[in-house]
Order: C-alpha cells, then structure tokens, then sequence
C-alpha cells in the first residue's frame, strides 16, 4: 500500500515538473523570479528570447524605475534587469508596450517612446510627443517605424480617467513623429496592430475592435464578449488575438467575424506578444508579476 502511494506520489510530482518547465505543446508559467507589473512581452527572434516590460510601481509615476527582462522559451530568466532604468544611462519610468523595427527596439513609457539599440540594449534616444498622456500598445510599422497608441488616460489618485488626449502616432528611428489619428473620443486605444493596410486598434475604455482607415475615420469590427482590451497580435490566417481584463480571458476573433475563447482564468492579461516560430501565445500577468506562455 505504501509503495503503490509513493509510486503516486512520485508520478505527480515528476508531471508537475514537466508541466512548469514546460514541454512542447503545454503551458509555461514563470513566477516569483522577480518580475514587478509585467506589462508587455516582445518575442526576439534574433536571439530567440522573449523581453519582458516591468513598469515597477505605478504606471503613472515618474520614478526612473522600469526595467526590461530576458527569458528563454523555456522560462528561464536570462537577464531580470537586461535594460534598467535605475542606471544612470537610461531612463526608463514605466514601460508598457514594446515592438521590435529593424534593430531597434521601441518602448511606450508614460509621453515618450525609447530607442534602444539591438543586440545591446543601449539606449539611443527618447522620442517625446507633447500633449500625450498615457502611451501604451506599440507595434512595428514601414521603413524601421512603429505605430503607438495613446490611451488618453492619467491618474485621479491612483485610478484611470480620461485625459482626453486619445491617439495613434507614428514614429521614426530618426526620432520624428507624426499624427495618425487623434480623438478624444477614441475609446482609450491600446492595443494596436497592422493589418494588411489598415491599422487594427482594441479600446480599454469603448471596448471596441476597430480599423483605422486613411482618413482618419473608424470602421467598427464585431465587439468581444467583454472589454477593457489590451493585448492584440493579428495572425497570418487573418485572425485577430486580444486580451480582456474584464473577461479575464483572452479571445479570437477569426476572419469571418466570429469569436471564441483561447484561454480563461487569467488575471490581468496585458500586452501580448507571439512567437511565430514555435506558435506561441505569450502573456503577462499584470496584477500577478507572472507571464503564462502557452501553444495556439
């Protein structure tokens, strides 16, 4: 009787372990190795590791706190503070949305996109846009450029209101800037995506899905179950990836128009990334200083 229980025993504990490191096809959680409010994760491909956005504290303070990690495809913390703000040759406060352009990797952080240097990690510059308040997603864009949204929010002790200043920007590796679309009534865009020839944005406030199209007007998609969206990666089948605080969930949104749920039960699920070479949903956990890397 005692042998057959710790034959149990031991197999459950043996299945634990490769559910947490994480074999092909199964879920990957990575927790406790220091993350603080993981806000994106941006797949490497040219190192083949992921980098994680840690705004540390508030999102509106700025605190010169942030800090940028590296982990392996197998969770593993290669580097917990890879770019760190706290170095006196970096300023970074706290950074949100990342994305990848050429060699250069771009981060949202508070009314300021950073330039850093790719593979070293060191900053070029910091792109300030006056008159936003909250940028947030980030995505790449023509020529080295990205997209970046501004959520038009601030901090009304410690909670989210509106500052009005809702908006897409489009930024150079050069450091210049330029008006995309601009509305205060813009549902807070965050997430933002190019698709095909039109920029797809998801809203935290609006809870909307929409296109934005060349002259400046919106073309509304089909809405979520839930809102307060945030994450959203658009896939080569045509199919739209994006995460819902509210529903604590993260859904699909195919071709066709039609919803469905990936996965559930995940707090706080922010900006999402994607590896495309192994088709891997790639997400942090806010409020829970985790990321959750699992297979489509």
């Amino acid at each position: 009787m005692n042998i057959k229980l710790s034959n149990i025993v031991t197999g459950f504990i043996i299945s634990m372990l490769i559910w947490s490191v994480g074999t092909a096809g199964e879920r990957i959680v990575v927790e406790n190795v220091g993350f603080a409010t993981p806000e994106s994760v941006e797949y490497y491909a040219a190192e083949d590791v992921y980098l994680v956005t840690n705004i540390n504290g508030s999102p509106f303070e700025v605190d010169d706190n942030g800090f940028i990690s590296k982990i392996s495809p197998d969770g593993t913390v290669l580097d917990l503070k890879w770019i760190d703000g706290a170095k006196s040759d970096t300023r970074l406060h706290g950074p949100k949305g990342a994305a990848i352009s050429g060699n250069i990797l771009y981060v949202a952080d508070h009314d300021e996109v950073h330039l850093f240097e790719l593979p070293s990690g060191r900053q070029k510059t910091s792109v300030k846009i006056p008159g936003s308040t909250f940028l947030n997603g980030i995505t790449p864009g023509g020529g080295g450029s990205v997209y970046t949204t501004d959520m038009g929010a601030t901090s009304d002790n410690g909670n989210f209101v509106s500052s009005g200043t809702d908006a897409v920007y489009q930024v150079f590796p050069d450091g210049q800037y330029k008006v995309v679309m601009k509305d205060k009534d813009m549902g807070w865009p965050n997430g933002i995506v190019v698709s095909g020839k039109h920029l797809i944005v998801v809203t935290s406030q609006s809870n909307e899905v929409y296109r934005v199209l060349g002259n400046g007007q919106r073309y509304i998609l089909p809405a979520p179950p839930t809102g307060f969206l945030d994450g959203l990666v658009a896939l080569d089948d045509g199919s739209l990836i994006m995460s819902s605080w509210a529903g604590s969930a993260i859904y699909r949104l195919d071709k066709n128009g039609s919803y469905s749920t990936v996965v559930d039960s995940l707090e706080s699920p922010s900006d999402i990334g994607y590896d495309n070479k192994r088709n891997r949903l790639l997400v942090p956990l806010f409020k829970k200083d985790k990321v959750v890397i699992f297979p489509l």
